[in-house]
């Protein structure tokens, strides 16, 4: 059922859009002149990841998440871990390329991975090595060792595919076992992405914060994407980049949508659903002006520890980083200020930042 903007109930709305307006534009000038800025929009993309996990009823640590993204996790990672930080690594890929381009087909299409026109490119062999890229020559022969082998693998992958020998009928998979996904063959995401990239046409005569309003509620309503729903926030978030909303980083969306109640985000009347965005969007810049004001303390009071110190002190390296991510193991110092594991307890130890685990095997240090 396609979505249909309608008639807008602008005196009910009138008041949050006014709200949000200001608190957004007040937060991009904040991010964009603050010398703390650039750490700012690192460490919002663990908290909306997070956040938008937790709103979709999925509980992820952020100690995990940032440990995961340095590559240095203490366990095995589980799945929500493993689609938070495609989260955040989403994030990172929209503020790469110019606004507006994530909310453009060839934007949406990345991200979800769908390979259009298949049947146009060309049929390639299958190669571990060098040249597995190569198109099927007809004329390649398999030696007759290679040849029984592929013989057997081709009567016995309809076991495997689900598919009887000798039907004409082609499966499609139902299961991805990697990512524990059933598909749907009736959910055509293509058509929907086009109805959700025609809504983003129609909402340009409407004010920014609502037009995002309106097209994370068609996202809600439309769900273009079978397993990649949490692609609504970075979208929106970028649109209101494009519009020159939010110009200096990627709004995190969903630490404020997780402070509204789940009766408002979830309501049948579209009018409260689309105040609970509003509101949420407000929400979202108060908490990162508090961070911005709490990183800016913090950072000066990080800095008088090097006031004195010598020109290769590896102190800067360390205050940036602590900055820059919400929590910090050792291990993580020592590579960026390129000291040993000893070392950079040594520098915790002489920048006196907080100690957040409360544990003595393993410890992390950070800036609430």
């Amino acid at each position: 059922m396609p979505y249909e903007i309608g008639k807008l109930s602008l005196e009910a709305l009138l008041k949050p859009i006014s709200a949000a307006e200001d608190a957004l534009a007040r937060l991009d000038e904040r991010v964009a002149r603050s010398e703390v800025g650039q750490g700012f929009a690192e460490r919002a993309d663990f908290f909306e990841a997070v956040s938008n996990m937790w709103v979709a009823g999925e509980l992820v640590h952020l100690e995990d998440l940032v440990l995961h993204d340095a590559k240095m996790d203490v366990r095995a990672p589980s799945h929500e871990l493993v689609i938070a930080h495609r989260i955040v690594r989403a994030r990172r890929r929209a503020m790469r390329n110019n606004p507006g381009w994530a909310i453009s087909r060839a934007g949406i299409i990345a991200f979800a991975g769908i390979a259009e026109q298949e049947d146009e490119l060309p049929r390639k062999r299958q190669r571990r090595g060098e040249g597995r890229d190569l198109e099927t020559d007809e004329h390649d022969a398999l030696p007759p060792e290679l040849a029984e082998f592929d013989e057997v693998l081709a009567e016995t992958s309809w076991l495997v595919e689900a598919v009887p020998p000798g039907s004409t009928r082609t499966r499609q998979p139902d299961l991805i076992v990697g990512e524990l996904v059933i598909r749907d063959p009736d959910w055509d995401e293509s058509e929907r992405i086009s109805e959700w990239l025609e809504l983003v046409r129609k909402v340009e005569a409407l004010p920014a914060t609502l037009a995002a309003a309106v097209l994370w509620d068609a996202w809600d309503q439309l769900e273009p994407l079978q397993r990649q729903h949490w692609l609504g926030q970075v979208l929106v978030s970028d649109f209101l980049r494009s519009r020159e909303k939010v110009r200096s980083h990627l709004l995190a969306f969903s630490v404020g949508l997780r402070e509204m109640p789940r009766e408002r985000r979830r309501a049948r009347d579209r009018t409260t659903r689309l105040i609970a965005f509003l509101d949420a969007m407000r929400a979202a810049a108060v908490a990162g002006m508090k961070d911005i004001d709490r990183l800016t303390l913090a950072k000066r009071q990080l800095e008088r520890r090097v006031v004195g110190r010598r020109s290769n002190s590896s102190l800067p390296a360390a205050i940036e980083l602590i900055l820059s991510r919400p929590i910090v193991s050792a291990h993580m110092i020592a590579k960026a200020a390129k000291v040993t594991p000893r070392g950079a307890l040594n520098l915790v130890g002489e920048l006196g930042v907080r100690e957040m685990t409360g544990r003595g095997r393993y410890r992390a240090w950070g800036i609430f």
